[in-house]
C-alpha cells in the first residue's frame, strides 16, 4: 500500500489547514505536503475549495486566514507604509518578508521593499531613501551587525524619528545601552533541539559545521555550547568547524578536511548550517563512499529547502513567517502607543526528522 493511500481524507486535511492557520498565521504548500503526505497538486485543490467556502485566501505558496474566518476582530487600521531593509531576497528572509505581507495586509498597511546585502558598507542612504521616498510610519530592518557603521545605523535609526523594529537582529543604543525592539529566533535553542536529536538516536561523538561568521551562527554556537555540556559531552566528544564560502576556492578543501577530522574523531552525527552547506556536504562524502545517514548522520540548520534533497534532511526550522507577522504587529503597535515599553520577541525553531537522521550503525 502506498503512502498517498495512507494520507488523510479531505475532511481531515481541511481541518488541519484550518488549525494551522489559526495557529500560525500562515500555511505553505511545501510544508503542508510535508506534514500531510499528499502531493502539491491535491493541497492546491484543498485550498481552492477552502477559499470558495470563504475560509482562507490564497497567496503565493500557500494561503492566510480569510477575513470572515477570524475568530478574533481585526486589528486596528493604521494605513500608510512600513519601510522594510532585509539582507536578501533570495534565502530565508523570502519567508519572513511572506509573514509581514501577511500581517500588513490585515491591518491595511503596505510594504516597501529593499534588498540590502553583506557587502552593503553604509545601510543609512538606503534607509534615507525609503523614509524620503513615501508615506512610511515605520521601518522594519535587519542591518549587518559586522561592520564598522553598524552602532551609526542604530544611532541613526534611534535619532530618526520613524519607529523602527530590528528583525531577526539585537542591537543596543549608546551610550545607554538602551536595548532595541526586535523580534528574533531562539538560534541557541535551534542547536540545542539538533544536538538533542542526534543524542536522542544514540549519537555519542557530534560536529557542528557552519558556513561564516554571521549573526545566525554566532547564536547557533552559544546554543551548541550549551548542548554539549547538557549531554555531558567531554571536548573529545564534539568538534566545531568554519568553512569559507561554498562558492570560493577553498570550499571542496575545507569539507574534505571536516570528514577527515569527523571520522578521525569517530564523530557520527552533524549540524551544518546551512541547507545548501549540508547538501554540498553530504555530495562531497557521497564521492568518498560515506553513507548517509549510514555513517554520517546530518541535521541541517535554516530548513529552507532541506526536504527537496535525498535524503531529505532532518533539520532545524526557524518560524519565518511568524517572524514577520511578529514584526509588523510590534511595529503597528508603537506606531499606536509611542510610550509603550519596549519589546523583544523572541520565537522558538522546531526540529523536523527526516531521512538523513538515524542511530548510527
Amino acid at each position: 500500500m502506498t503512502d498517498q493511500q495512507h494520507a488523510p481524507l479531505a475532511p481531515a486535511r481541511h481541518a488541519h489547514i484550518i488549525a494551522a492557520l489559526e495557529r500560525d498565521g500562515i500555511v505553505r504548500v511545501s510544508r503542508l505536503t510535508e506534514e500531510l503526505g499528499v502531493a502539491p497538486v491535491t493541497l492546491r485543490r484543498d485550498l481552492q475549495q477552502l477559499e470558495e467556502e470563504g475560509r482562507l485566501e490564497r497567496v503565493h505558496g500557500g494561503a492566510v486566514p480569510a477575513e470572515a474566518a477570524r475568530d478574533e476582530p481585526a486589528p486596528a487600521q493604521t494605513g500608510g507604509a512600513i519601510g522594510v531593509l532585509v539582507p536578501s531576497l533570495a534565502y530565508y528572509w523570502p519567508g519572513v518578508v511572506r509573514g509581514m505581507e501577511a500581517e500588513a495586509r490585515k491591518r491595511g498597511l503596505r510594504l516597501v521593499l529593499r534588498g540590502a546585502s553583506y557587502e552593503l558598507q553604509d545601510e543609512r542612504p538606503v534607509l534615507e531613501r525609503l523614509i524620503a521616498a513615501d508615506d512610511i510610519r515605520g521601518l522594519i530592518v535587519a542591518p549587518n551587525p559586522d561592520v564598522t557603521h553598524a552602532q551609526d545605523v542604530v544611532q541613526w535609526l534611534d535619532g530618526s524619528g520613524v519607529p523602527a523594529v530590528f528583525v531577526e537582529r539585537d542591537a543596543v543604543v549608546l551610550p545607554d545601552r538602551a536595548p532595541v525592539e526586535n523580534v528574533t529566533t531562539d538560534h541557541a535553542l535551534g542547536a540545542v533541539l539538533a544536538a538533542r536529536h542526534l543524542a536522542s538516536l544514540g549519537h555519542r561523538r557530534i560536529g557542528l559545521i557552519l558556513s561564516r561568521e554571521s549573526p545566525t551562527g554566532r547564536k547557533i554556537v552559544t546554543g551548541w555550547a550549551t548542548a554539549c555540556e547538557e549531554l555531558g559531552l567531554a571536548p573529545a566528544d564534539h568538534f566545531e568547524s568554519l568553512f569559507p564560502d561554498r562558492n570560493g576556492p577553498g570550499f571542496a578543501t575545507a569539507v574534505n578536511a571536516a570528514i577527515d577530522k569527523a571520522l578521525d574523531a569517530g564523530v557520527t552525527g552533524l549540524l551544518i548550517h546551512s541547507d545548501p552547506e549540508a547538501m554540498a556536504f553530504i555530495d562531497i562524502a557521497l564521492n568518498r563512499g560515506l553513507s548517509v545517514p549510514e555513517d554520517l548522520s546530518v541535521v541541517a540548520y535554516d530548513d529552507e529547502v532541506a526536504q527537496l534533497f535525498t535524503p531529505a534532511l532532518s533539520a532545524v526550522s526557524p518560524p519565518r513567517a511568524a517572524v514577520g507577522a511578529a514584526a509588523i504587529d510590534l511595529l503597528a503597535k508603537r506606531i499606536a502607543d509611542p510610550t509603550r515599553p519596549v519589546h523583544r520577541v523572541s520565537l522558538s525553531p522546531t526540529m523536523h526528522a527526516r531521512e538523513s537522521s538515524a542511530p548510527p550503525a
